[in-house]
């Protein structure tokens, strides 16, 4: 009797430990999550506009660890409680998508979704990410040419190799019908560590 409640409280101890690494606050008019596990920290915030079927994740990594990372899309994956898991797309699916279908208006409003947390953020500082990739794409086409949907394929988290003291961040995208993702769990395998977020229904009117 002893020994299971031992195990159960030992149980109990994890689970709160677990919840405790979990940091919440806000930014730019977005909700972030932030956990650390392995020296690597992992942050997201939901993007409150959809772009053709696509339920976008706006997500930051951050190696502080001594060793090198590859970090890509599918590594995010979302589980809702009836059992259904969503995968997050490649970045070269999504952008294909992007270029072939999506409207100018639409990626125009994501962009400035994006652009908005990104740099309402004070918490996130990318050595590799959206921003490069945009000076990248400026550099390539000119300013003046430069059209909403190569502009959004600058957004899309692409596979990336983090060295230690780098950051990267990025749009996520998972095809659910352009309909938020709703509750459940946002579970990122990287750094040899799975992270697992819970997601909670939004507050009406927010």
């Amino acid at each position: 009797m002893g020994s299971r409640c031992s195990r159960r409280l030992v149980l109990i101890l994890s689970i709160a430990v677990l919840h405790a690494q979990i940091i919440e606050f806000e930014s730019g008019g977005l909700k972030y999550k932030t956990m650390t596990r392995n020296g690597v920290t992992v942050m997201f915030a939901t993007l409150p506009r959809h772009v053709r079927d696509y339920a976008i994740l706006q997500v930051a990594i951050s190696n502080g660890s001594p060793v090198s990372w590859a970090i890509k899309p599918e590594d995010f994956r979302f589980e809702k409680p009836d059992g259904q898991v969503i995968r997050a797309l490649p970045a070269k699916t999504v952008v294909d998508t992007l270029l072939e279908k999506a409207g100018r208006n639409d990626v125009i409003k994501m962009i400035s979704a994006y652009e908005a947390g990104l740099y309402g953020n004070s918490e996130m500082h990318s050595t590799n990410g959206y921003e490069s990739r945009r000076q990248n794409a400026l550099a390539e086409l000119g300013s003046g040419k430069l059209k909403a949907a190569a502009a959004a394929s600058a957004i899309a988290l692409v596979t990336t190799k983090l060295m230690p003291g780098q950051s990267t961040d990025g749009a996520i995208f998972y095809p659910n019908q352009g309909k938020p993702l709703g509750v459940g769990h946002l579970v990122v395998n990287a750094a040899g560590e799975t992270f697992n977020f819970p997601v909670e229904a939004p507050k009406h009117g927010s």
